[in-house]
């Protein structure tokens, strides 16, 4: 495990009890409201290990809501967001599962409205560091504390090339790419990280660029 500084060991400024289990938690929350790209009005989160043996003693429950609410992790409502979840019509179910998986504080988010859903998976690896692993059946390997590009693409030549020079044209430097793709000439998808945050401007040419399907960002 990798931190950057002595802030990423103590943790960051929030509302307690765990980094771990509430300002991770809370980050995974916000990530998938996010990538979504508008206010959902479900969600259905899947608990594993760590996380479904602790998540109402250690506030993972409420710091999911909240972030999916959209709350930093230090917002005073935190510890009041299924409540506040409730009064703004978003209902939350949440799954105690049994599966096997990598990391012990794993958490899947199934969020959408009436007219669209997606479905992502991330894990807090401590002091309220978190990696986004899967976007609707993509793996993938997004920190959340950079800004970042989620392009769902035809896996065609020249996609990415025109990508990075709409990039380049607006002086974007990308800090980390990868590319995932299900199949040969199926949907991909680049996942950019980049060192600031991008302007709507900026996404509106992306999506005509060649071959794109869909386009969310993250801001820092």
């Amino acid at each position: 495990m990798k931190f950057n500084s002595v802030f990423d060991i103590i943790g960051p400024v929030m509302i307690g009890p765990s980094s771990s289990h509430t300002a991770g938690a809370a980050r995974i929350g916000k990530a998938a409201r996010n990538l979504f790209g508008e206010e959902p009005t479900w969600a259905k989160i899947y608990l594993y290990e760590s996380f479904a043996k602790t998540y109402k003693g250690h506030g993972t429950d409420f710091a999911l809501a909240g972030g999916l609410l959209g709350f930093e992790t230090d917002d005073i409502r935190m510890s009041k967001a299924l409540d506040i979840a409730k009064e703004k019509n978003l209902k939350i179910e949440f799954v105690e599962d049994s599966a096997a998986v990598d990391h012990p504080n794993t958490a899947r988010l199934v969020i959408g409205n009436d007219e669209d859903q997606i479905e992502l998976v991330g894990i807090s690896i401590g002091g309220g560091k978190v990696e986004i692993t899967e976007l609707n059946g993509f793996e993938l390997r997004l920190s959340g504390n950079h800004p970042a590009i989620l392009i769902m693409h035809n896996d065609r030549f020249g996609a990415i090339a025109s990508v990075t020079r709409i990039l380049a044209k607006y002086e974007i430097n990308i800090g980390h790419m990868e590319v995932n793709r299900k199949d040969v000439g199926k949907e991909a998808l680049m996942v950019i990280e980049v060192d600031q945050n991008v302007d709507d401007t900026v996404l509106r040419e992306l999506e005509n660029a060649d071959h794109i399907i869909q386009i969310a960002k993250l801001v820092s």
